[in-house]
């Protein structure tokens, strides 16, 4: 298969570094790339500590897939080198994570890890080395319309990456190029094993990659002894309900684990205080939220003011909004939206930016306010 890398040269004279997890999807672009006859050099950063990542399994990374990623280099005749930015990693990722969740906000530090460590202090290598490009394996599609270079949906919508990478700059949006994002999952795989790639059937990486077990809480406290202390669990006009173990085991949202009985109806997690240490539960209607203040806002438009559809979570639906510069307004109230989040902006499949949550405005109920 044929992939055009758009680079206005010759293929003998094009120079493509691939960023290379170790597994299959840029196992697959790193392959596409030298099947073009460009000069492909393939680039690895390790960002956990090589001795306590040996063997660690959903991640990438990490000490076995610095290995595969070296092992597919070989497999299809390209250079590859193993770049060290494990204390980068840690003090824009995991630090940030660890102060955004005992501060009582939801991070998402796959997209901190993409506008740093990935698109910052790779693309630089890149650029070092001399390539026209770098390349990744993420699903998403880079589209040129018109000399300008736009940020568009996946094809294959179960696939689509898009929210993990809003904070990417138009700057380096011009540079990277994304071969993936036109081909569904089974399809990279069934071409990884055509090329007898060892990686074909290797499983994806699951949730945060320095977090495998899931157990978030952990990383927190062990980072932050102070942030496992428990408090109260308070009702949205101040009384005490029950006790909680820590906030750091709780996210806005979230229903299972409260341990509260005797209740009316079934309550959720509506904030986290953590000045006063305490859980602040009420009915679903008090998850809903109206507007939300955003900072730290990335365009890759220009002069974009209509109504557009903003996703929230990775896994949500976008849903229809305007965005004044400073506040995002929903069309109707809009669930689960909570400071640290990210808020991505869409017309349609093309990405026009987004930014972080800081505050929430809750959308009004009478019966909320007895």
């Amino acid at each position: 298969m044929s992939i055009d890398f758009q680079i206005d040269k010759p293929k003998s004279a094009q120079r493509i570094v691939v960023a290379m997890s170790g597994g299959v999807d840029s196992s697959v672009v790193a392959a596409l790339a030298k099947a073009t006859g460009a000069e492909t050099i393939g680039i690895t950063l390790q960002l956990y500590d090589h001795g306590a990542a040996v063997g660690r399994k959903g991640s990438c990374c990490a000490g076995k897939d610095i290995r595969d990623a070296r092992a597919v280099a070989e497999k299809i005749g390209i250079p590859h080198y193993v770049f060290d930015y494990e204390n980068n990693f840690k003090e824009s990722v995991i630090d940030d994570f660890v102060s955004e969740y005992v501060a009582g906000r939801t991070p998402v530090p796959c997209i901190r890890c993409n506008q740093g460590v990935k698109f910052t202090d790779l693309l630089n290598v890149a650029r070092e080395l001399g390539a026209d490009c770098l390349a990744t394996g993420h699903y998403v599609r880079r589209l040129v319309n018109n000399d300008r270079v736009e940020m568009h949906r996946a094809l294959d919508p179960a696939r689509d990456q898009s929210y993990f990478l809003f904070a990417t700059t138009k700057e380096q949006l011009d540079y990277l190029r994304f071969p993936l994002g036109g081909l569904p999952k089974p399809k990279v795989r069934e071409m990884a094993a055509e090329l007898g790639l060892s990686v074909a059937m290797k499983a994806d990486s699951q949730d945060i990659c320095f977090v495998p077990d899931g157990d978030y809480a952990r990383i927190v406290e062990e980072k932050c002894p102070e942030s496992g202390q428990g408090g109260d669990i308070v009702d949205m006009q101040g009384r005490v309900l029950g006790k909680h173990s820590g906030l750091i085991h709780f996210t806005v949202g979230q229903r299972r684990g409260l341990e509260i009985g005797g209740q009316k109806e079934p309550l959720y997690v509506i904030r986290l205080d953590p000045a006063k240490k305490q859980l602040v539960v009420g009915p679903r209607q008090a998850l809903a939220v109206a507007k939300a203040e955003i900072k730290e806002v990335n365009w890759l438009v220009d002069g974009f003011d209509r109504e557009m559809q903003v996703k929230i979570r990775s896994a949500a639906k976008p849903v229809p909004a305007r965005f004044d510069g400073k506040e995002l307004v929903f069309e109707k109230p809009e669930y689960g939206v909570s400071p640290g989040q990210a808020a991505v902006f869409y017309d349609g499949d093309q990405v026009l930016g987004g930014g972080w949550i800081k505050e929430t405005t809750p959308a009004v109920f009478d019966d909320l306010a007895e």
